[in-house]
């Protein structure tokens, strides 16, 4: 163990906590709260790959376990992020295709620019010909 050993804990400690905030941001849909998270997690993971040991030794030597074990239970963390966000930019994905998605016969309804409903309507149909 070296002298930065308290140090990377702390920080290992806060990357954790600073992972579990970024998800109850991304269930919240609460965008600039997470948008606002990334610098100060960018700085966490810099700041612990300069102090971290080599990886051979963070992995075999015991003195290293509880940082290894926090720093794995970050990267499931950030990965259980990275999925919700992912299933979340499906969603959207999905809600646009459907909207963009064109049907014979099918029509939206829409508001126009005196916030009166308007019917769009798709396709040639049989008032147009």
């Amino acid at each position: 163990m070296t002298d930065d050993a308290p140090r990377l804990h702390l920080l290992a400690q806060e990357l954790e906590r600073t992972l579990d905030a970024e998800f109850q941001a991304l269930q919240a849909q609460d965008l600039d709260r997470f948008e606002q998270m990334q610098p100060a997690k960018t700085e966490l993971l810099s700041e612990l790959s300069r102090l971290c040991p080599p990886a051979e030794q963070l992995q075999s030597d015991p003195a290293w376990a509880t940082l290894r074990d926090s720093l794995e239970r970050s990267r499931d963390h950030h990965r259980r992020n990275s999925i919700l966000i992912s299933r979340k930019l499906e969603a959207i994905r999905g809600a646009l295709s459907s909207l963009e998605a064109e049907q014979p016969g099918s029509s939206v309804e829409v508001y126009d620019r005196l916030g009166q409903m308007s019917r769009l309507k798709r396709g040639r149909g049989y008032q147009d010909a």
